[in-house]
């Protein structure tokens, strides 16, 4: 068996397995002693057939026959099958116009974008490895706006924007907290018109893998709007990403991994719908035909593997010419891998001490990950020479700049109604940018060498200190011995008064007492402020057992509008706290409470999940102080 037809037998294997997995009954199965990678499998392969109910029924049973750890953790599990299922309520029809399968190393290349825009990660800005979805930046040259990918010291990819102004980009900034979740977003993508940000997703209100979301610019609060999951057939079970409309108003695009083997994408092709009808999708055939993204005729002008061309006459051509493309990029991927060692290498001259050693680092790094690349690209040569040899000895004689044009320029012929051209990578990211701004850290800390806050505005409500010493001349750094953050305030007298730290509760301010004690200060103190101003640390003491964080439940209609009476119904049977309707940042939302602790609101937001309200979340109501 050879190494492609292996594959595609295991390939074929798994998808039966997981099938049939998929076709089980809820009813019929016995989830006792079920362990948690079992139930995740079994329920994802429910999902994957868009059943769930079934995987909402599922996740129900190992609930009750569930520890409080496992429940945590089903819980957990169980919202995205929430989330699939109240999504389907509100699915859109967009029109198909074509689908074509690409590589997972380069289908980014085959959307209508400028030659040259993307450039391959490892760059500059994204210091990625290229492996997952994300295998290059977005960044045309004639851009003054940029958005893009990249992770944090986590490794959890965030967006970020950079503006160019005059001769230099301006240090990058993470979007806002709507738009930033605990998982990775990724692919951000601005309408032509600039009114819209489209972007992948792992961590918001979703089923599963990345799904896509639509943010809209607020001119008001010159700011992205709140974003919406664009919901079926846009997003799905699987991973979905890179959305865009095209530049002439025609068509939208986006890539998924549904029905897809692990090493290739789809692209999906549809006619632009500015106002698409949202309507109710009542079964799981019904959601899983509307996902397949397929006309109700003429299938195979929509997914066909020809090319417009020659190219496309047998097999053994079209393996050629995909195999021609492959060496092609590879060369073009060691070509900008290269670029980028030379100009790090330039910039060693440039840079000292600890930032030279990284990059120093750096550099050999790459060096070292290089003849990985090379090793590639001289075994898909050989395997093209290989077959050119076979070519020749069968007498067929082959042209391979024609056929090298003819691959690259076009993949989907005319008769599927919209031709796939492969772009060129661009080469390396070379642009001056601003470093950010360092943060500067409140916390209590004893470092080598002391640091005055940078705002002696202490924050509001209760907050301890410990006093250092008051002093007619401004304290030195070497006076603070180490100690962060200091602040400084006027005492009475004219007097300069030292304190250190920020504390919420006595217990803590006391536990770092004798650590500023055992530094010289032995005649620090505690003292104690309540919105900024002085009291007695016993009031205080007081003031902090009658003060305690009130939470809310946040729920947002899936529409968009407004809750159902039905939804209203299960809130009034789950709680009898208050609940409003508020508008902010023009998105509906409704606040359930307050709550007197996270553990109340979270027990009546597992009851709302459960019964179907799964677009919620806890936050905080503020703080309840008591009166003295």
């Amino acid at each position: 068996m050879t190494g492609i037809n292996a594959y595609i037998s295991i390939f074929a294997c798994t998808c039966a397995c997981f099938s049939a997995y998929g076709s089980e009954s809820a009813d019929t199965l016995d989830v006792r002693g079920m362990s948690l990678a079992e139930l995740k499998v079994r329920t994802d392969a429910m999902m994957s057939e868009y059943r769930f109910d079934d995987a909402l029924e599922l996740f129900r049973q190992a609930a009750d026959d569930a520890d409080s750890l496992d429940a945590i953790a089903i819980d957990e599990l169980m919202v995205r099958a929430q989330n699939g299922k109240s999504m389907a309520g509100f699915c859109s029809s967009p029109v198909p116009v074509a689908r074509q399968r690409f590589s997972i190393k380069d289908f980014y290349l085959f959307y209508p974008l400028r030659d040259g825009s993307w450039r391959p990660v490892p760059n500059q800005i994204d210091k990625g490895d290229g492996k997952g979805f994300v295998k290059a930046t977005y960044w045309p040259e004639d851009t003054d706006v940029l958005y893009w990918s990249a992770a944090d010291s986590e490794g959890i990819r965030n967006i970020y924007r950079s503006s160019f102004r005059d001769t230099v980009w301006t240090a990058p900034e993470l979007l806002n907290e709507q738009m930033t979740s605990s998982s990775d977003e990724i692919y951000p993508m601005v309408s032509p018109d600039g009114k819209q940000l489209f972007f992948a997703s792992k961590g918001l209100y979703g089923m599963g893998g990345y799904d896509l979301y639509v943010s809209t610019w607020d001119d008001n609060l010159n700011d992205w709007g709140i974003p919406v999951n664009m919901g079926f057939p846009y997003s799905s079970p699987f991973d979905d990403f890179l959305f865009m409309n095209t530049d002439d108003g025609k068509y939208s695009m986006f890539a998924s991994n549904r029905d897809c083997p692990a090493d290739s994408v789809d692209i999906y092709v549809l006619e632009y719908d500015s106002m698409p009808v949202r309507k109710a999708v009542d079964s799981p055939e019904a959601l899983k035909k509307l996902c397949r993204i397929e006309p109700e005729k003429e299938m195979s002008n929509i997914y066909s593997g020809k090319s417009g061309g020659e190219v496309g006459d047998n097999e053994e051509m079209r393996q050629y010419s995909r195999m021609l493309v492959n060496v092609r990029t590879l060369r073009d991927s060691i070509y900008a891998f290269s670029r980028s060692i030379d100009i790090a290498r330039g910039r060693l001259s440039e840079v000292s001490g600890d930032e030279k050693a990284a990059l120093a680092a750096e550099i050999m790094s790459r060096e070292a990950a290089l003849p990985k690349l090379q090793d590639s690209l001289s075994k898909e040569t050989k395997a093209l020479q290989k077959l050119e040899l076979g070519f020749l000895q069968s007498g067929v004689v082959i042209d391979p700049e024609r056929l090298q044009r003819e691959a690259e320029r076009e993949v989907v012929g005319s008769e599927s109604g919209y031709t796939f051209s492969r772009k060129r990578p661009g080469g390396p990211i070379t642009v001056s940018m601003l470093d950010p701004e360092p943060e500067f850290d409140y916390t209590f800390q004893i470092l080598p060498e002391g640091r005055f806050a940078l705002d002696n505005t202490l924050p509001d409500g209760l907050v301890y200190q410990i006093q250092l010493f008051a002093i007619s001349s401004k304290a030195t750094v070497k006076q603070t011995k180490g100690l962060s953050p200091v602040f400084e305030r006027a005492g009475s007298s004219g007097k300069h008064i030292y304190s250190v730290g920020v504390f919420r509760s006595y217990q803590d301010v006391l536990s770092n007492l004798n650590k500023v004690k055992r530094l010289g200060f032995r005649s620090a103190i505690i003292v104690a402020f309540m919105d900024g101003k002085p009291v007695n640390v016993t009031k205080a003491r007081s003031i902090e057992k009658s003060i305690h964080e009130l939470f809310q439940i946040r729920i947002f209609p899936t529409d968009g509008n407004i809750l159902g009476e039905s939804s209203i119904s299960i809130i009034k049977s789950v709680t009898d706290t208050d609940m409003a309707r508020v508008m902010e940042e023009g998105t509906v939302s409704y606040l359930i409470g307050p709550f007197d602790s996270r553990d109340e609101a979270s027990v009546v937001a597992t009851a709302l999940k459960g019964a179907g309200i799964a677009n919620l979340r806890i936050e905080s109501a503020g703080m309840s102080e008591g009166k003295e």
